[in-house]
């Protein structure tokens, strides 16, 4: 093996200052995309977060300003700005320009503290092009600038105060190919709405901030204000907002051991779904972590423990489960712990294995304690457990009669699936068609060598309001899950499918919009890899017909409509045909517009999810805006 000579301490690189951070941004913040571009108003409201934990700071303001920069005022004791005894240096200017400098390394600085493990203030200097921060401390204003972490001038004095707090205003460094400078993000847009969430998240897991977000970018500036003396009881009450809880106001948890905070409130309601969500020191952790697991383990254990107390279980009964207990459940578990462990660079899972018997000790404790001294509440709890209990046996029983069967068993596909020949499922597609009649012509017109009909009967259940064992049972949905051939859950096994292309093909009207937005629903909640791998398509029939002389064409929307009359001029006359639905065409013209892989126009569902869910605002906001009307026609 060939060895390089060369090799020696000169080749041994040191990246001095913040050097480090503007050469690997995405080890800091993540990414430098829109998602890392707002970590960095983040990290900058952490730090007032964590004066607000140690007592010192009650009102946090972010502004959004014309030019592009952010604004993050607080009212807490300020950066120190006495000499560093180590560095030599302002320790403002050190928190800025040193990497893992700041109050959250041991000491008394922050018993309790979220962001960047102390390297936000620093990450945020060297990856913006101008940064600058002001301290209000002991009368006087404290004044120094940066430029891409570098220092401008030395902290000065630039005015007297009776206020204390920092102000830290900063210009992100963004590409914009003017610059010498090469630039760190793709994008320098804020969105008002990410912000907004964050913002009220934040609100609601520290009772008592006041956190106020102003957007002056706009010709009408836009404020929204976040204050909840209820803490996570009301983060509950609001998440709880548009369901009916079973009981009120929710329980509220609390208690410190250690150094170690815990605060719990929970909520059940009326609906099948589980809202739980956790945080450690303000960082939301969806993946759990022991926090989460100490919460679930008491649950299940005192909801059991009080069912055979009071006879509601019997004997013979077998235990609740942890997903019959959380039905409907609304919770947040938040703790706030003095050395967090995160698992993975982007801290969505807790580790501290001392937190788990913590968390489970104080809600066995106090959830027990309220079980008893509050009976309606836990009866109406225990119903509902118990009813989702049923459920789950219902759902098994039902889940075992539409599993795949095997070829040989045919005779079990649904009766009116008008199945195709081929048996290759990468070549084959089934139209999910609703009504009868547009089943007849797209029968008649489709390729029986690899197009397969599923007529379908009206609106099919809406599965995000029903509990699966009814929609186990439902003829539409039974007929589906046993056509597709690959199960449905946890059980999906997409090496079963039976059609590589599964296309909603429904009315271009707002109730075959209706249909098919509850079918996608149905595809997210029980075959969410039908979606994720890109099996499921939408159907594009079009609305008019456009007749002139022997020239016909076919138009998909009210817009094109008008392009095409303008393009033929209004003394041209034609004849226009509108569609009220795909059984007004004959089975030629739904293959020629619909059906004809060589002619039909069709979206894929998961780029709508990704359009819906994905980090880019514009086209979302674009979507919403020109569905927005269908909201009122819909029951969903």
């Amino acid at each position: 093996m060939q060895r390089d000579s060369h090799y020696d301490e000169s080749q041994i690189q040191v990246l001095e200052g913040l050097e480090a951070v503007r050469r690997r941004p995405g080890m800091y913040i993540g990414s430098t995309d829109e998602r890392g571009l707002h970590h960095l108003v983040y990290e900058i409201v952490d730090n007032a977060i964590d004066e607000a934990l140690a007592g010192f700071c009650d009102n946090i303001e972010v502004t959004l300003n014309k030019d592009g920069s952010v604004t993050v005022q607080d009212n807490g004791r300020g950066f120190p700005v006495g000499i560093h005894p180590k560095m030599g240096r302002p320790a403002v200017e050190v928190c800025l320009t040193v990497l893992h400098a700041g109050g959250k390394f041991g000491g008394e600085g922050y018993k309790v503290s979220g962001g960047l493990h102390g390297v936000g203030a620093s990450v945020v200097n060297g990856l913006s092009s101008h940064l600058l921060v002001n301290v209000y401390q002991d009368g006087r204003i404290y004044q120094q600038e940066y430029e891409r972490g570098k220092i401008l001038y030395d902290l000065k004095v630039v005015g007297e105060t009776d206020r204390t707090g920092t102000t830290i205003r900063f210009w992100p460094d963004v590409k914009t190919g003017e610059d010498p400078e090469p630039g760190i993000f793709e994008t320098g847009n804020f969105d008002f709405d990410t912000l907004k969430t964050r913002f009220r998240e934040m609100a609601f897991l520290n009772a008592g901030i006041r956190i106020v977000l102003t957007d002056d970018r706009p010709e009408t500036p836009v404020v929204r204000e976040f204050h909840y003396k209820g803490g996570i009881v009301s983060f509950v009450e609001y998440l709880n907002r548009h369901k009916t809880p079973l009981f009120a106001p929710p329980v509220y948890i609390s208690g410190v051991k250690n150094g170690s905070t815990v605060e719990v409130a929970l909520q059940w309601n009326d609906s099948f779904n589980e809202s739980v969500f956790s945080f450690a020191n303000n960082i939301h952790t969806p993946e759990g972590g022991t926090h989460l697991a100490g919460f679930r383990n008491a649950l299940t254990r005192v909801i059991n423990d009080y069912a055979r107390k009071t006879n509601m279980l019997k004997a013979s009964d077998a235990n609740l489960t942890g997903d019959d207990v959380r039905e409907g459940l609304t919770a947040i578990v938040s703790v706030k712990l003095v050395e967090p462990q995160f698992e993975g660079q982007t801290k969505t899972k807790l580790g501290n294995s001392e937190i788990r018997p913590l968390v489970d000790s104080m809600v066995s404790e106090k959830l027990a304690a309220y079980l008893e001294e509050n009976p309606g509440s836990a009866r109406a709890v225990l119903d509902k457990c118990l009813s989702a209990a049923r459920a789950r046996e219902a759902a098994r029983k039902a889940r075992d009669l539409t599993r795949r069967k095997t070829a040989l068993e045919s005779a079990a596909l649904p009766g009116k699936l008008a199945d195709c020949s081929e048996r290759d499922p990468a070549k084959c597609e089934i139209f999910i068609v609703e009504g009868d009649s547009a089943g007849g012509s797209a029968k008649q017109g489709r390729d029986r060598h690899f197009q397969a009909i599923l007529p379908l009967r009206g609106k099919i259940l809406n599965v995000e309001k029903t509990r699966i064992d009814r929609a186990l049972s439902n003829a539409e949905i039974k007929a589906m899950i046993t056509a597709f051939g690959a199960g449905f859950g946890a059980e999906f096994d997409p090496s079963k499918l039976r059609y590589h292309r599964i296309v909603c093909m429904t009315d271009a009207d707002v109730d075959g919009n209706h249909i098919r937005i509850l079918l996608l629903t149905f595809f997210y909640r029980f075959m969410p890899r039908l979606i994720e791998d890109g099996y499921v398509y939408a159907a594009q029939p079009p609305l008019y017909k456009v007749t002139r002389g022997k020239q016909e064409q076919y138009v998909y929307s009210d817009s094109q409509l008008q392009k095409l009359l303008d393009e033929m001029g209004r003394d041209a006359k034609p004849e226009i045909q509108r569609y009220k639905g795909l059984g007004e065409m004959s089975y030629q013209q739904l293959w020629d517009t619909t059906m004809n892989p060589e002619t039909r126009s069709m979206y894929r569902a998961d780029e709508l999810f990704t359009l819906l869910m994905g980090d880019q605002v514009e086209p979302r906001r674009e979507f919403i805006e020109q569905n927005a009307k269908l909201v009122a026609d819909l029951d969903i």
